[in-house]
């Protein structure tokens, strides 16, 4: 069973998520939710763009071709200025932030700006 941690400022055990942070009824303390996912550092993967740059935590880019939303009508333009990034483990090496929510794209679809 899957288990939240308390709350780390009035210790109420009764937190819940909310996007990608928890919140604590009580106190209304907001702080980052820590992910499960484990990173691609930590199990020694290199991870390139479009070109071959390699990506890192915190690096910026731009889409190379306009990709499509499982699930939605919406299209991620090629050229789109992704920022912050962070690299994780498993077949989709990027976790960005767009405009139209938080995403898992495939490096091959960056280029480092």
């Amino acid at each position: 069973m899957f288990t939240l941690p308390p709350c780390p400022k009035c210790a109420t055990q009764f937190t819940y998520p909310d996007d990608n942070r928890l919140l604590s009824p009580d106190c209304a303390l907001e702080w980052p939710a820590q992910p499960d996912t484990p990173t691609a550092e930590s199990e020694g993967v290199s991870v390139r763009d479009a070109v071959g740059n390699a990506l890192q935590d915190g690096d910026s880019g731009v889409l190379v071709k306009d990709l499509k939303v499982k699930g939605s009508s919406t299209t991620l333009k090629m050229g789109t200025k992704v920022k912050s990034i962070r690299i994780v483990a498993g077949d989709h090496e990027v976790d960005c932030r767009l405009d139209g929510g938080s995403f898992l794209r495939k490096a091959a679809f960056l280029r480092k700006a």
